[in-house]
């Protein structure tokens, strides 16, 4: 069975992570991805990271299930390219900045007179007016206007942090893939597409409100900004490592004390509701801390869960890839790209009864499928052979040895499928 969204054909100029990790979402549930590039060097994250036959680790993940065009849209031949696109297409998604795609002709009314019913989504850093609209971003800077540098600041000093990994990028991609499905409902519905706004901004603080904004929940009550870390159970050492345990409830906290051997716990007024652990967390995780220290962690692991409560080992990155629940899960597969070779992913998440998502293509080669796509739109192979001699595919660099080799095993046309 193909997957949820078969039979849609997205349009992808978008670069870095928010657009393609959202659009390798829709891929991932069956969406016929195109990956329209400019044809000198591509997506930036083709050259950025770890990199192995011509591939960066994360292109090949957040650009799986997709066929990439390369195209010069300032040539006459490239933009007409786009435009025939446009016409059988059913998503369209950019995020360049503010006002640049409607200065390339690219703006959601422009798109729209080609495709009435087309769903158009334009990320932005910030929003697409306001004093931040035109500023430069990444996802650091919304890390820093969002609240969640403040949020994961150093325990003892204050000082704000960043996590280490890009959260707005990526909320931001599920946050669009969501808003797509939801605009194709609304249009099977309806009958009409809309444009779709949506700023890395907005989607960052709406991720991080529920529980990071507790204390400006309630307008008026004057809730003093709490110190960082001490509303939350964060990581425990052992003899030999680090957990984490978590005691919201009354019964969690009890076994807490049982697992530990500090039965005296439960008498002390300061923990005896779930709002007194909060309010005094500090002496609390500093009381199991020093506890927890005496034992290894499969030891506090053990007893911990034959009393019921939460708690796990802080994995490193090989302890995950490793750890039974993640193998019984089948959530990591394994595959031979043709160019960057074996590779390791996360399978897609959701599992879909009726219609599984699946991963089709791996991530392509710059322009691997000019040829394919344009046939597919009514263009002859004279008319594509007019087209690269009039520019409009650029003037790419000599295929490496890599990519000569993926040409002739796919012919011209090249299949996607490694």
């Amino acid at each position: 069975m193909p997957g949820p969204l078969h039979g849609y054909t997205v349009l992808e100029l978008a670069t870095m992570v928010s657009g393609p990790l959202a659009t390798q979402l829709l891929g991932d549930q069956g969406a016929d991805v195109i990956k329209i590039e400019e044809p000198t060097g591509g997506d930036l994250m083709r050259h950025l990271g770890p990199k192995r036959g011509g591939m960066t680790a994360i292109f090949t993940t957040v650009n799986r299930n997709k066929r990439s065009l390369a195209l010069d849209l300032k040539t006459p031949g490239g933009f007409r390219v786009l435009e025939h696109l446009v016409e059988g297409a059913d998503v369209f998604v950019q995020n360049f900045r503010p006002g640049v795609a409607r200065r390339m002709g690219l703006g959601y009314e422009a798109m729209r007179a080609l495709r009435p019913d087309l769903v158009y989504l334009s990320i932005s850093g910030f929003g697409e007016r306001g004093p931040y609209a035109q500023k430069r971003v990444y996802d650091p800077i919304i890390q820093a206007l969002s609240g969640l540098a403040a949020i994961q600041a150093d325990r003892d000093t204050g000082r704000p942090r960043m996590m280490r990994t890009i959260i707005p990028d990526k909320i931001t991609a599920m946050t669009a893939a969501q808003a797509v499905t939801a605009a194709l409902l609304a249009r099977e519905r309806s009958g009409e597409g809309q444009h779709i706004q949506l700023a890395m901004l907005d989607a960052t603080v709406s991720f991080a409100w529920p529980e990071g904004m507790v204390t400006h929940t309630f307008v008026g009550d004057g809730v003093a900004e709490p110190k960082p870390g001490s509303t939350a159970d964060l990581v425990y050492e052992t003899a030999d490592g680090f957990l984490t345990a978590s005691t919201m409830s009354d019964s969690e906290w009890e076994g807490m004390a049982r697992a530990t051997g500090h039965p005296e716990w439960l008498e002390d007024p300061r923990f005896a509701t779930p709002g007194g652990r909060v309010a005094n967390s500090d002496a609390r995780l500093r009381m199991v801390g020093e506890v927890l220290r005496e034992r290894t962690t499969a030891e506090w692991l053990a007893a911990l869960e034959a009393e019921d409560v939460p708690c796990a080992p802080i994995l490193g990155r090989d302890e995950l890839i490793a750890d039974p629940q993640v193998r019984e899960n089948a959530l990591l597969v394994e595959e031979e790209h043709p160019l960057a070779g074996r590779i390791r992913y996360a399978r897609p998440a959701a599992r879909f009864e009726r219609t599984p998502s699946t991963v089709r293509r791996p991530a392509p080669a710059l322009g691997q499928h000019n040829a394919e796509i344009l046939s597919e739109i009514g263009y002859s192979h004279d008319e594509i052979g007019m087209l690269r001699e009039a520019g409009a595919f650029g003037t790419p660099p000599p295929p490496s040895p890599v990519e000569r080799r993926l040409t002739e095993a796919t012919g011209d046309r090249g299949n996607g499928h490694g």
